[in-house]
């Protein structure tokens, strides 16, 4: 077959853009005599690193397009025409997107497979699409790419009976292509590389931390985290960090850093809470390894990436209940319901204090990490392709 893929999100620095250089990665390298017509943007088109005989890319001239899962952020009409009529001007077996954010309408006979990764736009509107007008756009989209689409795949089986229950899709159209850490997600090589990385973020010598990876957007709970946080601070003997690695700069996603601030200052121990930005896998891995735990609160999650990740690691994870964390890193870690305050400063306070106990679950949790490739869900990706074109 030759199978289309809308690569644009191929430089997004979030999931989708990690599910998608992953998978179609894996995809490829599966290969299955199958042809990959890649569609590019020019941003995505500089970081575009897969070269393979089996590989054709398709550059469209424009900027690369906003998450549209954002407050004013969308795809302009333009863009989306440009695209669409490349798409159209090639011979497709089939169209594959591996995320619903930068969907362009089809040629109405090609058959595609659309990547919804969850719900939580359609749960927490007004966490995530703060204005009428990014909401309608939003909806209408998601409306049309499942019209479109002779599958739905998703990343769990926890984000496919939710998108079964919210979007009504049938159960029997959706397929699941579960997602796994990176290569670079393995425990550190040694204590300098953790040091120095901890020194790097402005950890002091000698130092403990929590680390959370993500966005910083309402959704994620991290105005509880942050209350959690300074309750266990206030019982321990010796200080514990948070460490709150993202993206500084506007990302496109709605959020209110000016409301997180506010609940930092509320509470008094900003002096333990380092923000250093972006950081590359590499270093990721480093602070993820000497850490205490990760912490991934969120209200809800279709997989939990970052959470599997420094599960690689070797590292337990703090995550919520609601996502498919507690079956898929099952005694890797302590899952509490999103929101609850106590819940999470008791699992935060117990790792802290418990050191056998830190140590058992992140064995655990390295263990259930590893059961997890990109391959098999590269296998279930071209599976649903197939299925899809036949």
């Amino acid at each position: 077959m030759r199978i289309g893929i809308d690569a644009t999100c191929w430089a997004n620095g979030r999931g989708y853009g990690r599910f998608t250089r992953e998978l179609v990665g894996a995809m490829v390298a599966q290969g299955n005599g199958h042809e990959f017509v890649c569609f590019l943007d020019g941003r995505s088109a500089v970081r575009f690193d897969l070269a393979a005989r089996n590989v054709r890319t398709v550059v469209i001239d424009r900027t690369a397009p906003r998450p549209t899962a954002s407050q004013n952020g969308y795809r302009s009409p333009l863009d989306m025409l440009r695209l669409s009529r490349a798409i159209a001007r090639e011979s497709l077996d089939v169209f594959f997107a591996p995320s619903i954010y930068t969907f362009v309408p089809l040629p109405r006979r090609l058959p595609a497979v659309v990547t919804i990764h969850d719900t939580i736009p359609e749960r927490y509107p007004r966490l995530t699409l703060p204005s009428p007008r990014a909401r309608l756009f939003w909806h209408s989209k998601v409306r049309f790419a499942i019209w479109q689409a002779k599958l739905v795949l998703t990343v769990s089986d926890f984000a496919a009976k939710e998108i079964a229950e919210v979007h009504r899709v049938p159960p029997g159209r959706i397929r699941v292509a579960l997602e796994a850490p990176s290569a670079h997600y393995r425990p550190a090589d040694g204590a300098d590389e953790v040091e120095a990385v901890a020194r790097r973020v402005g950890l002091p010598a000698g130092a403990r931390w929590l680390t959370y990876v993500g966005g910083f957007n309402p959704h994620k709970n991290l105005d509880v985290l942050v209350r959690a946080h300074k309750a266990v601070s206030e019982r321990l003997s010796s200080p514990l960090f948070l460490v709150l690695v993202g993206a500084l700069e506007d990302d496109g996603y709605h959020r209110d850093m000016d409301a997180l601030h506010a609940v930092i200052r509320a509470c008094g121990r900003g002096d333990l809470i380092l923000w250093p930005g972006f950081l590359g896998d590499d270093a990721i891995r480093n602070l993820h390894s000497g850490a205490v735990a990760l912490v991934l609160p969120s209200a809800n999650e279709g997989f939990g990436l970052p959470a599997v990740e420094a599960a690689a690691c070797g590292t337990p994870v703090i995550a919520t209940t609601a996502s498919p964390l507690p079956q898929l890193l099952e005694g890797g870690g302590l899952f509490v319901p999103p929101g609850d305050e106590r819940a999470l400063a008791a699992a935060i306070e117990r790792l802290a204090t418990d050191e056998p106990a830190r140590r058992e679950l992140g064995a655990r949790a390295r263990e259930r990490a590893g059961a997890l490739s990109w391959s098999r869900g590269a296998e279930a990706a071209l599976a649903a392709l197939e299925e899809a074109a036949a």
